[in-house]
């Protein structure tokens, strides 16, 4: 499974950073190929390209405030929630994005 997604909290430092690293790890650890975008306090990295948002099977948006360019991911299977359960819960938060995958499929 091919997962991209975006990491943004309200300070833009540590639960950012912390949620990118947890899915990342969760998601090479379960054998699905990821990238996670930040924003943050020093402004976009790891930007998403078009073609690597085009072949996701899903979006993660592990997000608690509004990001920039959301509309790249019209017409995309997305998950959203609050930074706090990327961080707490990415295994989790996996198992949930494979079913919603599963069931679209």
């Amino acid at each position: 499974m091919k997962i991209v997604g975006v990491a943004a909290c309200t300070v833009g430092i540590a639960h950012t950073y912390i949620a990118q690293e947890k899915l990342e790890n969760a998601a090479k650890k379960a054998g699905y190929e990821m990238k996670v975008e930040t924003q943050g306090t020093i402004g976009i990295e790891n930007k998403l390209t078009q073609e690597e948002i085009d072949q996701a099977d899903i979006v993660i948006l592990a997000i608690d405030v509004k990001i920039s360019g959301r509309e790249r991911f019209d017409g995309k299977r997305i998950i959203q929630v609050p930074t706090e359960v990327a961080v707490k819960s990415p295994n989790k938060l996996l198992e949930k994005a494979q079913e919603v995958v599963a069931q679209k499929a």
